[in-house]
């Protein structure tokens, strides 16, 4: 279901629109990004983590896969999982770093980059970004938010 779309004109609005959709997180919630090289998912989740005052510096886990970050979600502290597939060529690696076991976790938010090679290991219930570069504007992005119930 399509909650909404957006358009960001620079990182900082893309980061501010990630503090602004972290707002509905919960718990146990799972958002799956998709977008081209470049196109701001990761300014997205800064924002996200901003939110949730992440103190670490947030980059994209390309070759480490997974990072973890504690956030606080009003007064407690919460785990954030930030897990970048764009490296990963077969289902079976993603065993390997125990994706399905952080996935399922009721105690945490994760949220994923290059989601569509995890295709069919993600929960039923997620969130689904999709970003997309505005061809003639390199500032611009299109940014669409859904609620995936499968």
């Amino acid at each position: 279901m399509l909650l909404e779309k957006i358009v960001s004109s620079s990182e900082q609005q893309t980061i501010e629109l990630g503090k602004e959709f972290a707002k509905r997180l919960e718990l146990g919630d799972v958002v799956a990004f998709f977008g081209d090289l470049g196109t701001g998912k990761t300014e997205f989740i800064k924002g996200i983590c901003q939110y949730f005052k992440v103190e670490d510096l947030v980059t994209s886990p390309t070759f480490t896969i997974m990072n973890r970050y504690s956030g606080l979600n009003p007064d407690s502290e919460i785990a954030i999982f930030h897990i970048d597939l764009y490296r990963i060529t077969k289902k079976e690696e993603l065993g390997n770093i125990g994706f399905d076991e952080c996935m399922y976790s009721p105690h945490s938010i994760k949220l994923v980059e290059w989601a569509e090679n995890a295709s069919g290991m993600l929960p039923k219930s997620i969130y689904s970004v999709r970003i997309v570069a505005d061809p003639n504007d390199e500032n611009k992005r299109y940014i669409s938010i859904e609620r995936d119930f499968k």
